[in-house]
């Protein structure tokens, strides 16, 4: 089993930028991929960015050309990197990890950070 470790959220005017990272422990050979997801109030959690242990990347539409999902293998973190925010980025922000089994897969997540971008 993974466990994720969430930091780097916080208060920011729009325009601005916050970086968010992940550390993993754990199983973290098993990983297949890891992802940010977010929730807003009243809205269902959405997938946000997601990169694979081959490095693939894919991005939500909302957030292509701004957010940047990269890893550090060293130090089995992963960061997301949000620039140019808007005040409808404001969420709370979780990672994820896909572990393959051998029955298929298993999901675990962070503990979600809060990110707020003011007008």
């Amino acid at each position: 089993q993974v466990q994720l470790v969430e930091s780097g959220g916080g208060l920011v005017q729009a325009g601005g930028s916050l970086r968010l990272s992940c550390a993993a422990s754990g199983s973290i050979f098993s990983i297949y991929a890891m992802g940010w997801y977010r929730q807003a109030p009243g809205k269902q959690r959405e997938l946000v960015a997601v990169i694979t242990s081959g490095g693939s990347t894919n991005y939500a539409d909302s957030v292509k050309g701004r957010f940047t999902i990269s890893r550090d293998n060293a130090k089995n973190t992963e960061y997301l990197q949000m620039n140019s925010l808007k005040p409808e980025d404001t969420a709370v922000y979780y990672c994820n990890a896909l572990e393959r089994t051998g029955t298929g897969f298993f999901a675990s997540w962070g503990q979600g950070t809060q990110v707020t971008v003011s007008s």
